[in-house]
């Protein structure tokens, strides 16, 4: 372009060319990182074309551009290594007449194209010895231990040389259902199959990876002491060792059409994800001759289908304010059918989003449900501009900015103290070691202070006001909201020390609230009221936790909120039982696993009761290590050896000293 307008039309193209970058590359974050979804395949495929096309027209490729890159970045705590092969993606298309093109006169394999995450497998002498996921395509994470507990791979095999292949770890929808129907919180059901995968496989502990019932599909063999001249016979042997290979089928250009129609109608009948199907030419030396371009082999094709769809109203647009601070606009239309369910919501994800579709209410939306799970609108057919963006704050009414960051727009509310981003508070407070109310997630106390049903803490004792409203909300109904209830009622009853943890004073943690109520006899109000030069003199309060206490029992409004609280619950003061085993003096170290105790801080409160006190490292002035591998090589067990500290098992310690 040389000047004026062509350096406008260029500046606009590239504009949009990073806005669509920045998109597309949160959004495979989330995707390959079993993270909750941003936006769905559909509007991912719609993104990834129009940034292909401007790519194509301008001739400029920016970079870091997803069009050059395969996978995600590996982020986990996993060991990491390289293939040493090429684990590409696939060029895709969702036209028949394409795929007949691009065989031409071969013969080729029609497969499915499940929808889980890519693993590569080595078997050598028989035996698994590897299991690697795709990663970017070069570096993948290490999960062989996990992949020992797929539940349909083979851990040894016939062939005793060495040979790697390709699959796809997946979930079934079985499975799937099942796991998300023992969950009865909605915000903590997973959202679909592929994200469940995606994390079960890649967890740090097998056991978890066995429970979630993971299985192995395998479609390629990347290498083997064996040859093989078709893909066909390849899977043949490949399923002759014992492993389920991808359901496929050996097609022409006549017959490509109705076996892919075939393969269509199989859809809402199949148990597993798959989200479109792959043609590769049967002929292997004839496909690998073809070689590849930058990101895509050219011996493969991917064939996608569309999603099903359906026309509908916006009503109007919800504005959710969130823990950080943005506000999420939410997408409420007239209820339409989709993949046998009715939806009325979906997510618009951020400012940029709204532009992009022109939202305005009473606009024509086409929406559909992505992998049969989650509503997204596709397009808006009427493209009104009319929704006028809100500029004061649902939850605190304060003034609403609207941000750019890497091309994309978001609303966001810059009140620090906004009630939405003192969710961390509200969290800390219903949490098990504070006030232990059951069933109250982050996400659910966010739609609750949404709705203006939480204001304060107290106001978690006052739900029952809100019966209607909760019943109403999306995830909720009668039996949740009974079980919520019950669980506020039960925690009614809370002990000193996990009271004084609940209120999220600075520095303050149970340990620490467990010295100062024992200080002051465990009478509250001797502790509220302590001073500074009082709170110093405890071993393990310092200067900077004194400071804090007395700040933050100097605030007026944090008085009058325990106030508040206190006239709704009992507070528990303990028994110090010093006779029977009298632990006045003695400090004790706890390491290992419990038999008799369900964790080490219940073992720890009788040790305190007892009037012991328990640390977390052995020194010289430690009396009893407690192990119940007490003849172990621990760290904790040498140290206790040189410095001639006794080390008891869990029973012995608690039958020495009379503990119950």
């Amino acid at each position: 372009m040389k000047s004026g307008k062509g350096e406008i039309e260029v500046k606009s193209i590239v504009d949009r060319m990073k806005e669509l970058i920045t998109i597309l590359d949160e959004a495979s974050r989330a995707y390959y990182q079993g993270k909750d979804e941003i936006i769905s395949n559909f509007e991912y495929d719609r993104l990834y074309d129009e940034l292909e096309k401007l790519e194509n027209e301008s001739g400029i490729v920016i970079a870091g551009s997803p069009t050059t890159k395969v996978g995600y970045e590996v982020v986990s705590e996993l060991p990491k290594e390289r293939h040493g092969y090429d684990v590409l993606s696939l060029d895709k298309t969702k036209d028949v007449s394409t795929l007949e093109s691009w065989l031409g006169d071969k013969r080729g394999v029609l497969s499915w194209k499940l929808d889980g995450l890519t693993v590569v497998v080595t078997y050598e002498d028989g035996k698994l010895v590897k299991a690697v996921t795709r990663g970017n395509g070069e570096t993948g994470e290490v999960i062989t231990a996990n992949a020992k507990t797929f539940v349909n791979i083979p851990l040894s095999v016939p062939h005793t040389g060495r040979f790697v292949l390709r699959g796809e770890a997946l979930i079934k929808y079985s499975d799937f259902n099942k796991i998300n129907s023992e969950i009865e919180n909605s915000d903590e059901k997973y959202k679909n199959p592929r994200n469940l995968c995606s994390g079960s496989v890649r967890q740090l502990d097998s056991k978890i990876t066995a429970k979630r019932r993971v299985y192995f599909i395998v479609y390629g063999v990347l290498d083997a002491d064996v040859s093989f001249d078709t893909r066909s016979r390849q899977l043949d042997w490949v399923a002759s060792q014992g492993f389920e290979v991808v359901g496929h089928s050996v097609v022409d250009s006549k017959s490509l059409a109705d076996e892919v129609a075939l393969y269509t109608s199989r859809i809402a009948e199949n148990d597993f994800p798959a989200d479109g199907l792959v043609l590769a030419y049967d002929d292997i030396a004839y496909g690998e001759s073809l070689g590849r371009t930058a990101k895509f082999p050219r011996h493969s094709i991917a064939f996608k289908w569309e999603d099903e769809t359906a026309e509908t109203t916006l009503k109007e647009i919800e504005w959710s304010a969130s823990r950080t601070g943005l506000i999420n606009p939410v997408a409420i239309f007239e209820p339409v059918m989709l993949e046998g369910t009715t939806v009325s919501r979906a997510s618009v994800h951020n400012i940029s989003i709204v532009e992009q579709l022109k939202l305005g209410i009473g606009d024509r939306l086409l929406v559909y449900k992505a992998n049969m799970i989650i509503p997204q609108i596709a397009d808006n057919l009427t493209k009104s501009g009319n929704l006028v963006i809100p500029d004061e704050c649902p939850v605190c009414g304060g003034r609403l900015e609207i941000r750019k960051e890497n091309g994309t727009k978001t609303l966001v509310c810059p009140n620090r103290t906004c009630l939405a981003k003192q969710i961390k508070t509200f969290t800390h407070f219903v949490s098990r070691e504070a006030m232990n109310i059951d069933g109250l997630s982050e996400a659910t106390i966010e739609k609750f202070i949404a709705k203006r049903i939480i204001r304060k803490r107290i106001d978690f004792y006052h739900l029952s006001d809100y019966k209607d409203i909760i019943i109403d909300m999306e995830g909720f109904g009668e039996k949740s909201y009974i079980n919520m209830i019950q669980s506020v009622d039960n925690s009614r009853k809370v002990r000193i020390e996990n009271f004084i943890y609940s209120l999220a004073i600075p520095g303050i943690g149970l340990s620490n609230a467990r010295l100062i109520c024992k200080q002051f006899d465990n009478n509250i109000d001797m502790a509220m009221n302590a001073g500074y030069d009082e709170l110093v003199e405890i071993e393990g309060i310092g200067d900077v936790l004194a400071k804090e206490w007395v700040s933050y029992m100097s605030d007026a409004d944090n008085r009058a909120e325990i106030e508040a609280i206190r006239k709704e619950v009992d507070i528990i003061i303990p028994k110090i039982q010093e006779e029977n085993g009298n632990l006045s003096g003695i400090t004790v170290v706890i390491t290992g696993s419990l038999n008799m105790f369900a964790n080490r801080n219940k073992l720890k409160s009788i040790i305190e009761q007892n009037g012991g006190k328990v640390t977390g490292s052995v020194t010289g002035n430690t009396d009893y290590l407690i192990n119940n591998d007490v003849t172990s090589n621990s760290s904790k067990n040498r140290k206790a050896h040189e410095l001639g500290v006794k080390i008891m098992s869990e029973s012995d310690f608690v039958n020495e000293f009379g503990l119950k």
